[in-house]
């Protein structure tokens, strides 16, 4: 489970983004909103093919 301390003078607002960038750095809320659902293997290679197109045109795209 992610931590962060509040120090001092830190306000909720900035502990509170501090925690999501570390939920975000850690994976976390990629795991859970992969295990929301159930996904059959099939549509798991489907949607990794997919990613990897989208990210080979933005690979190609910055390129130009």
């Amino acid at each position: 489970m992610a931590e962060v301390e509040k120090r001092k003078d830190e306000s909720i607002d900035k502990v509170l983004r501090k925690f999501k960038m570390k939920l975000r750095r850690e994976g976390t809320l990629d795991e859970l909103k992969k295990r929301e659902y159930y996904e059959k293997p099939s549509e798991k290679r489907r949607h990794e093919l997919e990613k990897a197109k989208r990210k080979e045109a933005r690979r190609r795209q910055e390129d130009w």
